[in-house]
């Protein structure tokens, strides 16, 4: 089966939806690792901007059941090598594997946790605000859109 060379995946659920989040994470690894997909990004959209904030993705752990059962389905993944919460596994996935990772900055001043479309001064650090004309053009030019 041959891979999409741009996949984008838009997240716009909310912290109550925590399974959205790592699936989506998930999605974004494995087609890295083993589909080798050349563009891979995470997109938070209008409702799921407030994962962006500062400090929210950690609050979503990873316990060691959790860890034992996703290494389990990946030959030579060792459970103890996972990261301990979502947070450690975005900066991860941005450094390590070159997974971009934006967010609406237009969401986040209609919010009022942001002064202008590019303030990252209530978002994490490795979350890039983005105008809707990029946010337009990412889901434009992507093959293959999956949404949470």
């Amino acid at each position: 089966m041959a891979a999409e060379n741009n996949i984008l995946i838009i997240i716009n659920t909310g912290p109550e939806k925590q399974y959205n989040h790592f699936a989506a994470y998930t999605l974004a690894w494995v087609s890295r690792r083993y589909y080798k997909v050349k563009n891979v990004t995470i997109m938070y959209g209008p409702y799921g901007m407030e994962l962006a904030k500062k400090g929210v993705l950690s609050t979503f752990t990873m316990s060691d059941e959790v860890k034992k059962l996703t290494a389990s389905q990946f030959e030579g993944l060792k459970a103890e090598k996972l990261p301990d919460n979502l947070e450690q596994l975005a900066r991860f996935e941005k450094d390590k594997m070159g997974i971009s990772i934006v967010s609406c900055g237009t969401f986040h001043v209609l919010d009022g946790f942001a002064k202008e479309i590019s303030d990252k001064t209530n978002i994490e650090d490795f979350v890039e605000p983005i105008d809707l004309h990029e946010s337009c053009r990412l889901m434009l030019e992507a093959d293959k859109i999956i949404y949470y």
